[in-house]
């Protein structure tokens, strides 16, 4: 037989085809890989107050590509199915069961719909019922769960509106729901795609600063303003539990309701014009209003204009009132913030902001209750007399806690907590809430102290904590640490703090996550409620652990490392190594330095995870510390390359000390700022043989006014911008670099276009890479359909240039090419 003998070397595609493109069918990944995709999930959980019945919904792990190609418009920064009026990229759950906590299994709900798209699950007041939508293939309608019956009944037909916020929301009585419904009069929406143009579309500028990042998905012409107007529009509805209806309020484009805890009062936002063609729907001029409960106008509290000019900055606020809110202890009082510097973080201020409440009749400036030195972030009530307030502050990663007394201003508050909020072993933990008379979530308090679930995360570990705290002068006393080694433990909610009851998740790196009551004051007491399986049988006998190292420069990185089932650590075999990470911007070393990692994680191959290599002979390091680290006045991305190669040296040396890899078989990848780091490790560095970078960014001069961490704009930090943009260095790229990336991505600064561009430049410069483009995918993968190729793309990239990578530099029967 004549032989075709040809050479790999720097060949870009897999098989022996040569052309640019490749018209391919959607692919699956080998069997090692197919088994621990294909897996029922395990049911999310609903627990009620009391801690007596769960909730358990189940879903599909993916959606089908038939699901994503239904129709979907892209406006204002919404994604909507404008034949079903709701979001197009709602997930959805196709099961209910109930189970008391003491039951042995779960009940069956009967009455659902057939075939069941549900979500907006929402408690009723009493929580003895959860209304939740259903969506149809021509609407969506509202549903009603008894919980004691575990029986579902329709209340309404397919004409909600669930494109905004708030679609349904209880009467304090119980009585029934406040809905967003279809207006009689709304108007058919325009193709967009076969209309005619009436004119250009014109943006103007009238010389006022207007910094605002690369949003996806804006309008971008009238016909979007018109069909964004159409699709936002609903009138608000009261459903009785019976069935019938009454209208409550006239269409408008509303976009936040919230009733006060007491059930009289309805705070109600809805947008207004003129639209913008720079920001999302959230920054376009807004009307708050209260009503009573029969929808009788009592005042206007907020009037906010288009906001596209806010000051430079992360911490940049409009001025004015923000931020409304009911406060949770009483009736009917509503909080509010606003800034003391003007919105401006260059503003030199002693305090940055102030927090209001207002009393019905809601009219004209509220009372002060207290300054914040930082943003004001949120308020927990206690009771009349003491309240928890934070803040925090990006540019030095600040963050306070005050104790304060709501009743009296004039009072200085109390800094109880005042760290770096990035300092995971100093983190002291959440309050502790329960449900009071109005329903809402308030501090738990024991006179004057109250309770804190900590992390625990420490340089030995992770030990979950349960602290009682003396909010007069911020002493602990411990009440209960987690003394596993070989589980983690994770404190979910406190139950009932006076008999101790914590409701707590256990799990290992082979026991699926399972819930259980602890009872901290009887011995730890430990009653499981929940008995899930491990679906992922196959990573059973698969070696994990969490190593630390250091880098150059004594800074100490941690990882986490798999091994194959069987591999021998004493005679220690050389493998090929996936190493995947993701860089995260610190200001100071000893956060950068902190272990969030625990060998004990139950381990979840997701879609994105680089675990299934493990069962195909790869060693995996999963998690990299890639911190980026900038203290002082230097910023972390003054030196993120140089930062970047020595974590990743760290890494590799590390392992390679340990002889379980073969160094010259190591690839690296990511996913978004993940991709971004890839490419550039590849572009300058020689540690890896081959880098997968999904639905990354590229060209920095494409998000000119910031990006990730960066708060200055390319005219600030022209080299920074230059230095950190792999396109602006393509003609270094030497190593093999498979892009992917969702055609229909929605993430600020990642457009497709990133991936498009980059792939034409190394493609012009001679470099071995492939760009994968996935129909309908946006950020995240979500099609089955995608995520199988992804994964066969991912297998068939690393199998070629990784672990046979001697074979691309020796000549070979063009027959073997590619298998």
């Amino acid at each position: 037989m004549n032989r075709i003998i040809i050479c790999l070397s720097g060949l870009l595609l897999f098989a022996a085809n040569v052309l640019a493109q490749e018209n391919l069918d959607y692919q699956k990944p080998p069997m090692e890989i197919l088994e621990l995709v294909d897996v029922p999930l395990a049911p999310s959980t609903i627990l009620d107050s009391d801690g007596e019945m769960m909730i358990f919904l189940y879903r599909d792990q993916f959606k089908s590509i038939a699901e994503l190609s239904e129709e979907e418009m892209r406006l204002a920064g919404l994604r909507i199915n404008p034949v079903t009026n709701i979001s197009s990229r709602a997930r959805y759950y196709n099961d209910i069961k109930v189970k008391p906590i003491d039951a042995d299994t779960p009940t069956d709900v009967t009455g659902l719909p057939e075939a069941p798209r549900m979500t907006n699950f929402s408690w009723s007041p009493d929580e003895s019922k959860i209304a939740f939508t259903h969506t149809t293939n021509k609407g969506v309608e509202l549903w009603v769960l008894d919980v004691d019956s575990a029986t579902a009944r329709k209340l309404t037909g397919a004409n909600l509106n669930a494109n905004m916020r708030s679609t349904i929301n209880w009467f304090r009585d119980n009585s029934g729901l406040l809905v967003s419904m279809l207006p009689q009069d709304r108007k058919a929406l325009i193709d967009t795609e076969t209309s005619v143009p009436t004119g250009p579309t014109v943006s103007v500028s009238d010389g006022k600063e207007a910094q605002n990042r690369t949003y996806q998905d804006l309008l971008k012409n009238p016909n979007d303003e018109y069909n964004f107007e159409q699709l936002a529009r609903a009138e608000l509805v009261k459903v009785n539990l019976d069935g019938t209806t009454s209208k409550w309020m006239e269409p408008r484009m509303y976009s936040g309701i919230s009733f006060s805890p007491d059930g009289n009062y309805v705070m109600v936002t809805h947008i207004k014009k003129p639209f913008s063609y720079l920001v999302p729907y959230y920054r376009f001029p807004s009307e708050t209003n209260v009503y009573d409960k029969d929808g009788n106008l009592i005042n206007m509290i907020n009037d906010v204009p288009l906001i596209e000019d806010l000051p430079k900055g992360f911490m940049a606020e409009r001025e004015g009132k923000r931020d409304f809110e009911w406060r949770d202890d009483k009736p009917a009082t509503l909080v509010y913030v606003t800034a003391l510097d003007g919105g401006d973080p260059e503003v030199e201020a002693e305090y940055r902001d102030e927090f209001f409440q207002l009393e019905a009749p809601f009219e004209g400036e509220g009372r002060s209750l207290l300054k914040v030195r930082n943003r004001g972030s949120r308020i927990l009530w206690g009771n009349e007399e003491l309240a928890v307030a934070t803040d925090y502050w990006w540019n030095n990663r600040n963050t306070k806690t005050y104790v304060f007394d709501p009743s009296d201003a004039s009072e200085e508050p109390e800094i109880i907590f005042d760290r770096n909020y990035q300092d995971v072993y100093s983190d002291p933990g959440r309050f502790v809430t329960t449900k009071n008379e109005f329903g809402r979530n308030v501090l738990k308090l024991d006179d004057e102290d109250a309770f804190l679930l900590g992390s625990g995360f420490t340089e030995n570990g992770q030990y979950p904590f349960v602290d009682k705290i003396d909010l007069e002068d911020g002493d602990t006393e411990r009440l209960y640490q987690s003394e596993f080694e070989d589980k983690k433990e994770t404190l979910v909610e406190g139950l009932d703090m006076e008999e101790g009851k914590i409701l707590v998740r256990i799990e290992s790196s082979v026991e699926y996550p399972n819930y259980y009551i602890r009872d901290i004051d009887s011995d730890d007491e430990l009653t499981q409620i929940t008995s899930f399986e491990n679906p992922f049988k196959s990573l059973e006998d698969v070696s994990k652990e969490v190593i630390t190292y250091k880098r150059d420069d004594g800074l100490e990185l941690n990882a986490t490392l798999y091994l194959p089932a069987g591999y021998d650590k004493e005679n220690p075999k050389e493998l090929p190594m996936l190493m995947w990470a993701y860089p995260r911007e610190y200001k100071d070393k000893n956060s950068a330095s902190q272990n969030t990692s625990n060998a004990n994680d139950f381990t979840y191959p997701y879609y994105g995870s680089p675990i299934y290599w493990v069962n195909r002979g790869y060693v995996v390091l999963d998690d990299a510390s890639f911190p980026i680290v900038g203290e002082g006045e230097e910023e972390p991305n003054d030196t993120f390359r140089k930062q970047l190669v020595d974590n990743a040296k760290a890494a590799i040396d590390a392992v390679d000390d340990m002889g379980y890899i073969d160094r010259d078989r190591v690839a690296v990848g990511g996913h978004s700022y993940g991709a971004f780091m890839t490419a550039n490790l590849l572009s300058h560095s020689d540690l890896f043989a081959a880098g997968i970078a999904r639905s990354g960014a590229y060209n920095r001069t494409l998000t000119p006014f910031g990006f990730q961490s960066e708060e200055r704009n390319y005219w600030e930090a022209p080299e920074v911008y230059y230095t950190m943009s792999p396109f602006m260095h393509a003609d270094k790229m030497k190593t093999p670099l498979l892009l992917i990336h969702g055609e229909a991505d929605n993430n600020s600064g990642t457009y497709p276009m990133q991936s498009e561009r980059y792939f034409n430049a190394l493609k012009g410069l001679g470099a071995t890479a492939r760009l994968v483009m996935l129909p309908k995918e946006s950020h995240g993968y979500s099609a089955k359909e995608s995520v199988l190729h992804v994964l066969w793309e991912q297998d068939q990239w690393l199998e070629k240039y990784v672990k046979n990578k001697d074979r691309n530099s020796v000549k070979v029967p063009e027959e073997d090419f590619g298998n």
